[in-house]
């Protein structure tokens, strides 16, 4: 199954797309998009022509697992490109990504401008990395 991830932000977007494999998450790049409802349309246009056949959105729930405003947020994103799309839209714990992300553009050397550019991207790839580890892992809950 084709997968899209989302690591929704106030002004980028970072898209992240799997194989139909599930194997192999790649980062697709980011929507530049201040306002939520503009955002929440792109990001459905971005899923159709990718031809996602589900859509993974990180949650940003706190580090204790209460969620806040940003999780809200998501949550709301979430809810509106499901009324958009013809495949199911989920959740998923994006905990600690962003700093994964950030780690792992240092180890290539990124830096910069470049790495701010990308940053999103390979969010959104870290969480659908997760979560295709989880589902290779917990089958009998698909």
């Amino acid at each position: 199954m084709k997968i899209m991830a989302v690591d929704y932000g106030e002004s980028r977007t970072g898209i992240a797309v799997s194989d139909v494999t599930e194997f192999l998450a790649s980062p697709v790049g980011i929507i530049k998009e201040k306002n939520t409802l503009k955002a929440i349309e792109k990001i459905a246009a971005q899923a159709k022509e990718l031809g996602a056949q589900m859509i993974v959105i990180g949650n940003p729930v706190n580090m204790d697992g209460t969620r806040g405003e940003r999780s809200e947020k998501c949550t709301f994103v979430a809810e509106e490109v499901a009324k958009l799309v013809d495949v199911p839209v989920k959740m998923w714990d994006e905990r600690a990504t962003t700093k994964t992300a950030l780690n792992m553009l240092s180890d290539n050397g990124t830096y910069g401008k470049k790495r701010k550019e990308v940053l999103d991207a390979v969010a959104a790839t870290v969480i659908l990395e997760n979560f295709m580890a989880y589902r290779k892992n917990h089958k009998d809950e698909q």
